[in-house]
């Protein structure tokens, strides 16, 4: 559902794919429908209920403002449901989604790419407990995301990481931003503490003059560096052997001379296509019947974290009016 500058990835990459097979798509634009028929050769439904009647998974790319409408009727007809982040525009909406996946018995992802980026997947089976967190999502302005805030726009993707990385609820949060070209924030700056007394600093903005995706990890005994955007992560641990790194930095800690070495991992990062990563992975949750692993639990609690972070931005705003 939903043939735009995303849709067209999707429909391209389902069709590709062999753990699916497309049967067509709806869009009511004119133009994206004409463009995808074009480009794809595939089919145009008509009406969204009678794409829904003909399939067993249903995949929503539309706007943000349409997802809960969209997902409510596939759930309320049984289809399993890939929904692209984030879930839904209101906490509300997000809630009732909640409750009717519970109730539905299908299987529902959300679509929340940077979990299949290389530079993620490469320290997803460390052993990770970070005590500082500093993450720089910067774009260059486009038009298309401003019916949405930066923070539902860019930000989210660094909530959702950053959740994934820590096991802890959140103490408290603050945050502030401004809209300078669009009537929501274009830039935004949140301080996320949580109950276990790791920090996390969160920035991100489509108004810069380049693109940055970077999240840099700190722990007792290692520095983690991940690039989203060049798909590289970086891990520099401290040791008390030199092994067999000749490169290791030499360290003398204290008086006596005691040693530490800084040793620099460069793990391996795969060339994947995420969204075809995230797309497949679905797939396999459905037909070995397994919870997804972005599951609708994951995008209620990075939308809550995006509203809490909203609630604070409006907040200040208030504040400077007054």
């Amino acid at each position: 559902m939903g043939a735009g500058h995303l849709g067209k990835i999707h429909l391209k990459l389902l069709a590709e794919s062999d753990c699916y097979e497309l049967l067509g798509f709806y869009d009511p634009n004119d133009r994206n429908a004409a463009r995808a028929m074009e480009k794809l050769g595939v089919r145009r439904f008509e009406r969204m209920e009678e794409l829904m009647e003909a399939v067993e998974v249903v995949d929503i790319v539309t706007p943000t403002l349409s997802h809960f409408d969209c997902a409510m009727e596939a759930l309320a007809r049984s289809k399993h449901l890939f929904i692209e982040k984030p879930m839904t525009s209101t906490m509300e909406e997000a809630g009732k989604l909640l409750e009717a996946s519970e109730k539905s018995g299908s299987k529902i992802q959300v679509g929340h790419v940077e979990r299949y980026n290389p530079a993620y997947l490469a320290i997803r089976e460390m052993p990770l407990d970070p005590r500082f967190i500093e993450a720089h999502r910067l774009a260059v302005f486009n038009p298309r995301g401003t019916d949405v805030s930066v923070v539902h726009d860019l930000m989210i993707h660094d909530l959702d990481i950053i959740l994934s990385m820590v096991p802890s609820a959140i103490a408290d949060v603050k945050a502030s931003g401004v809209g300078v070209l669009s009537g929501t924030p274009d830039i935004a700056n949140a301080r996320i503490e949580f109950e276990n007394g790791c920090i996390a600093n969160v920035t991100a903005s489509r108004i810069s003059m380049k693109n940055m995706r970077k999240t840099r990890l700190f722990q007792k005994d290692a520095y983690i560096t991940m690039d989203f955007l060049e798909k590289k992560t970086e891990i520099f641990r401290l040791s008390e052997e030199r092994g067999d790194n000749e490169n290791a930095i030499e360290l003398i800690l204290d008086q006596e001379g005691n040693k530490k070495f800084i040793h620099l991992a460069l793990p391996e990062t795969a060339p994947v296509n995420a969204i075809k990563m995230e797309l497949e992975q679905f797939a396999k949750s459905i037909s070995e019947d397994r919870e997804p692993e972005v599951n609708v639990k994951d995008g209620y609690r990075a939308l809550h974290l995006a509203a809490r972070i909203l609630e604070e931005i409006d907040k200040n705003l208030n504040l400077q009016k007054k």
